[in-house]
């Protein structure tokens, strides 16, 4: 294991296309690339304009290594805010080397500074190392319960909006 300690910085609206691309990139590993349907001008309008993610990049020699994209949810048992993981990915050239581990450290440090309750994440169920390595830094599944989504049509239907109008 490499002992490299990286630099973390906030990512800035000039950052947008690196975003888009790191995001592409965990796509492809995860074999969804069909299913990113963001765009640039989204992302700079939702994590920028919107203020609704956040995202903090690795930097390993000047280069961005790695990426975590984040919000704040709200836990109502709690009490108070925690932050949810929504994508981290680490360039496959710069696995195995801690790399992972010190982006979760620094998002649990932004959590505490931010004294939020909790820091959490899905994982796919088929993602065998990446399971291994949360649970050997102590993260507990939530095996009790199961994600629902509403999305496209079907939210649109709900939400009493025809999408043929």
């Amino acid at each position: 294991m490499n002992t490299d300690t990286l630099e973390f910085r906030f990512a800035e609206r000039k950052d947008t296309p690196l975003i888009f691309k790191f995001i592409k990139d965990l796509a492809r590993y995860e074999k969804m690339e069909q299913e990113v349907v963001a765009t640039e001008q989204l992302l700079e309008e939702w994590i920028f304009d919107k203020q609704k993610a956040e995202v903090i990049f690795a930097v390993l020699d000047g280069k961005e290594t790695g990426f975590a994209l984040f919000f704040h949810n709200f836990s109502t048992f709690l009490g108070k805010a925690g932050i949810y993981l929504e994508d981290l990915f680490v360039l496959p050239e710069y696995r195995g080397k801690g790399y992972g581990k010190q982006i979760l450290q620094k998002l649990a440090a932004i959590a505490v500074e931010r004294g939020c309750g909790r820091l959490e994440w899905w994982c796919l169920d088929w993602n065998k190392p990446s399971i291994d390595f949360y649970l050997s830094l102590g993260a507990v599944p939530m095996n009790d319960w199961t994600v629902y989504r509403i999305a496209g049509e079907t939210l649109q239907n709900l939400a009493g909006k025809n999408t043929a109008e």
